[in-house]
């Protein structure tokens, strides 16, 4: 995948208000025409009213000065030249408040965008790329980088465009008026900018760090805030905050190293742009006394130097923001280069209600192999057992099948229905795979609406069905609001067990012809997960189940089973079977059985 650089995608979010941003120049560019307007209105006044020099103006103003009692009467009323210098200001104000205001809904209209287009983007992401991901580092990039840029643009990058603007116009209004003076003006110039370039490429290095350790501080801050049930039940708030106050020195000592060296550069730049206007004033002032330069010119440089002043002296502090913002379009567009998942133009939408198998199947973690030439069939309608030890792969198989993870060349392959599930749509086959998982997700919703979320149903009578089918609903009715009760953040207000039972109700409202319940009742006691079991197998109609589970009387049902070790099936049949064989599954179930929990 090409990478888009961060000017193709801020003009590709700027489709729509482009506009804005060229009204927003035009208006800037008469702004500042009439802001240089009144430094020669000034000049004039000083020189051609109150002095006797004559003005060489164009016909147009001649002929507008005649009709009003030619010169004498200008001299009779300066006051005329204090309305035009204030028709000046006025006209300027409101063409620079119409240039902000295009700025600033040019702006907001394409952060809008960009925010948008950043959250729809992670939506298609692989899962990979999420596990490989912190979360507190892609609500970094998503919020305060993206703020970054929004300020960028809205507050800075106009006046960049401004200082360029106005160096190149004052000075070609001073050359016209006094070439020695504007050589003294302009001599300070180029060591200004050169000096703000030299800053800008130290910045940005200074700038990046500082990011990377707010990133971490993000992690390190959402980490402790969902974890915090773990930290109170262990008691450890200390440990915590001590390592929280490490992150934060970390990027407090960054900021202030940063703040150590955009203090040092304003500094010096205070100082530069100090001197150019004493320069200025004490050469035109030499000038003047000699009769080489005329006291309203000398008037008209010293305005022009303090109008330049403000700009150029700003220029280190708009290069440091460019810096700044190069950096978090960097990792913006990060986010926006990362592959998301793609298919080609001829998937299959086939009935999923068939066979399932599983051919020479091979995958790994990185270097690590999870899983070795894993063959196994699921018949159609059936129910299958999977058993096996922590990190022997058997969510891994749920991942797969699921498309959440994808098969490497050369790794076998995965067939519903005889069809190879990488023709399939990924859309399709997670609609019709409902995975229950051992540690479930709920939003911060009503309980109905945590069930409901995933169908296109509402109905609370199929939602009741399905909670009772998942041994839930009495618990919920007992909830002071019923279904309308309030889930906390990731379901902190509910029981292990209660979660994964809501997480059940909400796979069996989807009616998949595949179910797939990954340990799904570990955290249930075992007369419920009975419940649960006997409830399933007399509702699922023709669906397959796939049950994953360390629980042999959670599988013993099952048509068929496997047992799992270090990614390799080691023992395959049904309960009878494995009972008269030995290994892993006959050993587990003595086991259980010895501590009351494998003959139910």
């Amino acid at each position: 995948m090409k990478k888009r650089s961060a000017f193709s995608l801020l003009t590709s979010c700027a489709q729509g208000v482009r506009h804005c941003y060229v009204i927003a120049v035009i208006t800037m560019l008469i702004s500042i025409l009439l802001t240089f307007l009144s430094p020669q209105i000034i000049r004039f006044a000083v020189d051609s009213v109150i002095g006797d020099k004559e003005f060489q103006a164009p016909a147009f103003l001649t002929a507008a000065f005649d009709q009003i009692g030619g010169w004498d009467a200008l001299r009779q009323n300066i006051v005329f030249c204090a309305l035009a210098l204030l028709l000046c200001a006025i006209l300027a104000g409101l063409f620079n408040y119409n240039s902000l205001m295009n700025l600033t809904y040019g702006t907001e209209k394409l952060t809008k965008k960009l925010r948008d287009r950043l959250f729809a983007h992670i939506q298609h992401l692989p899962f990979k790329w999420h596990t490989d991901s912190y979360t507190g580092d892609i609500i970094q990039r998503c919020t305060s980088d993206v703020e970054t840029v929004h300020t960028f643009i809205a507050r800075h990058l106009i006046e960049i465009v401004r200082t360029i603007i106005f160096v190149i116009s004052a000075l070609v209004l001073m050359f016209s008026m006094n070439i020695k003076l504007t050589l003294v003006s302009a001599a300070f110039i180029p060591f200004i900018i050169s000096y703000s370039l030299l800053f800008h490429r130290r910045v940005s290095k200074q700038f990046l760090q500082a990011d990377e350790a707010e990133g971490a501080l993000m992690v390190a801050i959402q980490e402790n805030l969902t974890g915090v049930r773990v930290v109170r039940a262990f008691g450890r708030e200390k440990h915590e905050l001590k390592g929280f106050g490490k992150k934060l020195d970390a990027f407090t000592n960054k900021w202030i190293d940063l703040g150590y060296t955009l203090g040092f550069y304003w500094g010096i730049g205070d100082f530069a742009t100090g001197s150019q206007l004493l320069a200025v004033v004490c050469a035109g002032a030499f000038w003047a006394a000699q009769g080489r330069l005329t006291l309203g010119e000398l008037l008209a440089f010293i305005f022009y130097t303090q109008l330049l002043t403000e700009p150029v002296r700003g220029l280190g502090r708009r290069l440091s923001e460019l810096s700044k913002t190069g950096v978090s379009m960097k990792r913006i567009c990060e986010i926006v280069d990362a592959q998301v998942e793609k298919e080609p133009l001829d998937v299959l939408m086939p009935d999923l209600s068939a066979d399932i198998e599983f051919k020479d199947v091979c995958f790994a973690y990185g270097e690590k192999e999870i899983l070795s030439n894993i063959n196994f069939k699921v018949k159609r309608g059936s129910t299958f057992g999977i058993l096996g030890s922590t990190g022997s792969g058997k969510s891994t198989i749920t991942y797969l099948l699921n498309r959440l993870y994808e098969l490497p060349p050369g790794g076998g392959s995965i067939e519903i229905g005889g069809i190879d599930i990488r023709n399939i749509s990924r859309d399709h086959l997670r609609r019709s795979v409902g995975l229950v998982l051992q540690e479930p997700f709920l939003f911060s919703k009503t309980i109905k609406e945590n069930i409901a979320i995933a169908s296109a149903s509402g109905d609370l009578d199929k939602i009741r069905k399905a909670a009772d089918i998942a041994a839930v609903d009495d618990n919920i009715m007992d909830f002071g609001d019923g279904y309308d009760t309030m889930v906390g953040e990731r379901g902190i207000t509910l029981s292990g067990g209660q979660k994964q039972r809501i997480a059940i109700a909400r796979t069996l409202m989807l009616d998949c012809p595949i179910m797939v319940f990954d340990d799904s009742t570990s955290s249930v006691d075992m007369e419920t997960d009975e419940k649960i079991r006997l409830a399933l197998r007399e509702n699922s109609g023709d669906a397959t189940v796939i049950l994953i589970s360390h629980r042999i009387n959670t599988l013993m049902q099952a048509e068929a089973i496997i047992v799992l070790h270090d990614g390799k099936i080691i023992q395959s049949g049904t309960h009878e079977e494995l009972l008269h064989e030995e290994g892993t599954y006959r050993r587990v179930y003595k086991m259980q059985s010895d501590a009351g929990l494998g003959n139910r």
